[in-house]
């Protein structure tokens, strides 16, 4: 339960949360950190965006608050709406609103799955006004200090029709995140699932062959986190073909053909 001297209590990261950085984008964050730029991340699913955000809130000392964006979100969730109760009406910040006034970094997870008539509430926070308007309430809440607003996408998944506007994301500095190199990948999958470096290179050769297919077939290729699964069941004694058709194969195609195929990868390798 939050306490009432610190409404940023349950959103405070307690433990490092472990991220292997792959380039320069820790450097650059803490830069458009110290200027409260705000940041998008763009890469494919499972590729360690939400983990760096973790990470990053943990090294700079901020309470981190995520809303994992949909398209039934209201500009209400996000800014926050009046409640009935006991005591009568009262108003109750949304994820946003808390994050602003009280200063935190706020985490929009797959903002493009959120309508556009919802995102364009965040615009007059990431200009130099950084003010959020509760119009219902007739309140200007001007964002703390330390507020920072960091959404993620996955460009993959766009089309002309469900896309963020141009007005949107030319207000945000941008970081690319992809599936690391083989080396680093499988470092990553031996510190998370708990396999030696040679059951994880071959979880990452499978990978490897998943994502040639990406667009000859598969919609997206074997992620990351999805390689982490895997190795996590055969720590724990599954069978390493079980482990790949269970956490690989089955989770990303029903097409009988592609299965085979990718069933055919995982074969070669164990």
């Amino acid at each position: 339960m939050t306490r009432t001297d610190d409404p940023l209590s349950d959103y405070r990261v307690r433990e490092e949360p472990w991220y292997r950085p792959v380039a320069d984008e820790v450097t650059l964050f803490e830069a458009a950190w110290s200027a409260r730029m705000p940041m998008m991340l763009k890469g494919p699913t499972g590729c360690g965006k939400t983990r760096f955000v973790e990470h990053m809130a943990w090294k700079l000392g901020m309470p981190l608050v995520t809303v994992a964006c949909n398209e039934d979100m209201t500009a209400s969730d996000l800014v926050g709406r009046f409640l009935l109760d006991a005591q009568g009406t009262r108003w109750q910040d949304g994820p946003l609103a808390l994050a602003a006034r009280h200063g935190a970094l706020c985490y929009l997870d797959e903002v493009v799955e959120a309508r556009q008539d919802t995102t364009v509430v965040i615009h007059p926070l990431t200009d130099t006004r950084r003010a959020l308007p509760l119009e219902k309430k007739g309140e200007l809440v001007h964002a703390h200090a330390d507020f920072q607003l960091v959404v993620s996408y996955n460009p993959g998944y766009q089309n002309l029709m469900k896309d963020l506007k141009q007005s949107t994301k030319q207000r945000f500095g941008a970081l690319d995140f992809g599936y690391p190199q083989r080396e680093v990948e499988t470092e990553i999958v031996v510190h998370e699932s708990g396999v030696d470096a040679a059951v994880a290179g071959k979880l990452v050769s499978v990978a490897e062959r998943a994502r040639n297919l990406k667009g000859h077939g598969l919609d997206e290729g074997i992620s990351t986190r999805m390689l982490i699964h895997a190795g996590a069941l055969m720590a724990r004694g599954v069978d390493p073909v079980a482990a790949c058709r269970v956490a690989l194969v089955r989770p990303i195609t029903d097409d009988p053909d592609m299965r085979d195929a990718l069933d055919a990868a995982v074969t070669t390798f164990f």
